[in-house]
């Protein structure tokens, strides 16, 4: 039985703390691989705390890869030894049939001019949730501060006041202990991939996600790298393949994968590192992708807090959980990389406005930023829960089935239908319905579908919730006539 003390927990909360106890015990070695667990009853009553304190633990430390469940056999540890057979028998494809990717029409959609009905491909945000009112006061109150900082040039790096700003935001909501000088801030994650190939150097080789975040691999492309698209399987892209590809930078999205949704375990976490290690030069670009926005339980841990070796470059952006038009991003260099970055690219200035990146320091803050985080997750909790209840209540229901894991602003929609590909984009486009096929990520081609079967990426997050049901009503129209 386990057994833990909770008169050191300290500040923390029961369900955190049993998290971090039996999480602790997992990596040390005290809970062996394939271990079972006590049931959440028997262990609520041997440590005397709720059924539902150790359900939340159980299912933060499942998520995170730690534990699996068996169907009426109960909670086991998951074998995270990257020493273990595990690793082996993974990479069969020859580095020689490698896809290079090219960037092209194709490979990222020109803007499209047409007004749609329901748009299942924007980013919008709601109107009504940005906090107009609150911004316009404090970028007020900066422009009145006359403070002379404001008509500055701003280093590389970005604002002072904002990278400590984002430090103490990664410290406190994804536990991640770094220093402001390690941040460097930028307009997009887009800016960010090219000062990356500026700074690891054109002549590495690149992978990305197959299926994944195209434009990545279009950035990387268009500033000279060479860049290979690397399968992923059933928990994220496949160290060995990165090996076999001779890969030398990868991107990779570990807590929320776009746009199939996987979470990374672990297991594989920790696989990717040793890849990373194993060579010198070797770097992991981490994008955190819409990682505020997980609806059970608190954020995965990221990647960069397993990083003890300086491999991982972080990156996340503030376009998700303020608006697309919102381009301030931000990278995390590993600590040997920042001195690295100042000298080949500290002539550069910040491509962020100071006004902006004062107002958005103030913002952090003041916890204003916090609190929208929150507003907006049960925001978008409520959307996705209506979507996917009218979804499952609707016509569409015996022919359709639904992927997600319950976190991300996106999830996959599967429908059986004996229409082709192109049959079903003209009837989509003409009921006013917009929405990407998970085939379009994939770079080789187009990814064959099961028979008779279509799975389409569902972004919620720019549709309005009075016309879920008239969009129903559309999508029945379209796959039952």
């Amino acid at each position: 039985m386990i057994t833990i003390d909770f008169n050191e927990r300290g500040t923390h909360g029961l369900c955190e703390f049993l998290y971090i106890s039996i999480k602790k015990q997992i990596l040390d070695g005290t809970l062996k691989a394939d271990e079972k667990l006590p049931s959440k009853r028997s262990l609520a009553e041997h440590l005397g705390i709720s059924v539902i304190t150790v359900q939340n633990a159980y299912s933060q430390l499942i998520s995170e890869g730690y534990l699996y469940s068996i169907e009426k056999k109960g909670f086991f540890v998951t074998d995270i030894s990257i020493e273990s057979p595990f690793l082996k028998n993974r990479a069969d494809a020859p580095a020689e049939s490698r896809t290079r990717i090219t960037p092209s029409p194709q490979n990222e959609a020109a803007p499209d001019a047409r007004t749609y009905f329901t748009d299942f491909t924007s980013n919008a945000t709601s109107v009504e949730k940005f906090p107009f009112s609150l911004w316009a006061h404090l970028m007020r109150k900066v422009l009145n501060s006359s403070d002379e900082k404001l008509l500055q040039r701003i280093s590389v790096h970005g604002a002072f006041e904002l990278r400590c700003a984002v430090a103490e935001y990664l410290l406190e909501f994804r536990n991640m202990d770094v220093r402001p000088e390690q941040i460097v801030i930028g307009s997009g994650t887009e800016n960010l991939y090219a000062m990356i190939v500026q700074l690891l150097g054109r002549e590495k080789l690149y992978a990305v996600e197959n299926p994944g975040y195209r434009k990545a691999a279009n950035v990387f492309k268009i500033n000279g790298a060479e860049c290979i698209p690397v399968e992923i399987d059933g928990q994220g892209i496949n160290p060995a393949l990165l090996e076999k590809a001779k890969a030398d930078v990868v991107h990779v999205s570990p807590s929320h994968h776009f746009p199939t949704g996987i979470v990374m375990p672990v297991r594989r976490r920790l696989e990717l590192l040793e890849w990373a290690q194993k060579k010198n030069g070797r770097f992991i670009i981490e994008d955190d992708y819409d990682s505020e926005f997980r609806f059970n339980g608190k954020p995965l841990q990221t990647l960069q807090s397993y990083d003890k070796n300086g491999r991982v470059i972080y990156i996340n952006t503030f376009s998700k959980t303020l608006s697309p038009s919102f381009r301030i991003s931000y990278m995390v260099l590993p600590p040997e990389l920042t001195d690295a970055f100042n000298r080949t690219l500290g002539f550069y200035s910040c491509s962020v406005s100071a006004f902006e990146q004062y107002t958005l320091s103030a913002f952090i803050r003041g916890g204003f930023y916090g609190k929208h985080l929150i507003r907006m997750k049960n925001y978008y909790r409520t959307l996705r829960n209506d979507l996917i209840g009218a979804l499952q209540k609707s016509r569409l229901s015996h022919i359709s089935h639904i992927t997600e894991q319950e976190a991300g602003l996106h999830f996959l929609l599967s429908v059986q239908s004996l229409k082709t590909k192109t049959e079903l984009n003209g009837l989509l486009e003409n009921a006013g319905i917009k929405i990407a096929m998970l085939s379009d990520f994939y770079y080789e081609g187009k990814k064959e579908q099961k028979d008779g079967e279509h799975t389409f990426v569902v972004n919620y997050s720019g549709i309005k919730k009075e016309r879920i049901s008239e969009t129903i009503a559309r999508l029945e129209a379209v796959f039952l006539t």
